[in-house]
């Protein structure tokens, strides 16, 4: 259903944390023109934790308005409550967006069974393309794949963006899912490898980077050209790593700033990038060519 570069977009914000819509539609624009094959919104790199409900589904919706179905729109809208996250689905439904991603339950760490109850019955209430997304690093919760297994029976359960960073575990999610649900990287600096082994592409941090790259790369692996993918990669490689010298989106947002596009607002309890590595990412922008 979706494929290529999928970029989880940071979310920009003014000095005093509130949303700049202004700079949200020229980094739409941005993408557009770099060939990014879906745009991320409200996800990890988005911020979706310091949201509130209105903000959320505001910043989906005005959104979706801006691409205006060029390309895809997915919505993060996973929460440690499965009443909070059928309700942020159901408003993603109604803004318009065409898939909605889904974290695991953070912090209150669910058993197997009850990761496969949360989602099953999000799946149930709301009528919208839902993609997992296990990210264990990140949330204190490991999905298996035996229980990504079972999720895949479920018709509008379309996908999962692997964040593990495990190439073999990857491998064989993609195995065992056969054509029943895609599988997508959540780790930029595996996303090649994991195309080589079966994956449809990844959601990606670099990308808001070096979109036209991220692009490229994915667009060769899966045609097949690893050469010409691995050629491309290979500038991409201090992004992947530089961009996570702190917490992500920390990184991210002072290089989206450094490129011109957005202002340096970020949410507490996020902090702006410290000094000391402004030079190695900024020398990572440069081999990337984005700088």
């Amino acid at each position: 259903m979706f494929q290529g570069s999928m970029v989880a977009i940071v979310t920009p914000m003014h000095e005093d944390g509130s949303v700049d819509n202004k700079s949200l539609e020229a980094l739409l624009e941005f993408h557009l023109d770099s060939g990014t094959d879906a745009i991320v919104i409200a996800g990890t790199t988005g911020e979706s934790a310091t949201l509130d409900e209105k903000e959320h589904c505001k910043l989906i919706a005005d959104t979706v308005a801006m691409v205006e179905r060029k390309i895809p729109v997915i919505a993060g809208t996973g929460a440690n409550s499965t009443r909070e996250a059928i309700e942020l689905t159901g408003c993603a439904k109604t803004g318009g967006a065409d898939a909605c991603l889904l974290v695991t339950p953070y912090y209150n760490k669910p058993t197997q069974e009850g990761l496969y109850q949360h989602y099953k019955m999000i799946a149930e209430s709301v009528a919208i393309p839902q993609i997992l997304y296990n990210v264990p690093g990140r949330t204190a919760c490991d999905m298996s794949n035996e229980t990504t297994e079972r999720l895949a029976d479920i018709s509008n359960i379309v996908g999962i963006k692997d964040a593990t960073g495990d190439l073999d575990r990857g491998e064989d999610l993609i195995k065992r899912l056969g054509d029943r649900m895609e599988v997508y990287s959540g780790d930029d600096g595996t996303t090649l490898e994991l195309i080589r082994r079966g994956a449809r592409g990844g959601i990606s941090v670099t990308a808001n980077v070096a979109p036209a790259k991220m692009h490229k790369m994915c667009a060769a692996a899966l045609a097949g050209d690893f050469e010409a993918a691995a050629a491309i990669n290979e500038f991409l490689l201090p992004l992947h790593s530089n961009l996570f010298l702190e917490a992500n989106p920390i990184p991210v947002k002072w290089a989206v700033q450094e490129m011109g596009m957005i202002t340096s607002g970020i949410r507490l309890p996020l902090t702006p990038l410290a000094e000391q590595y402004h030079q190695p990412l900024r020398d990572a922008m440069i081999t990337a060519g984005v700088l």
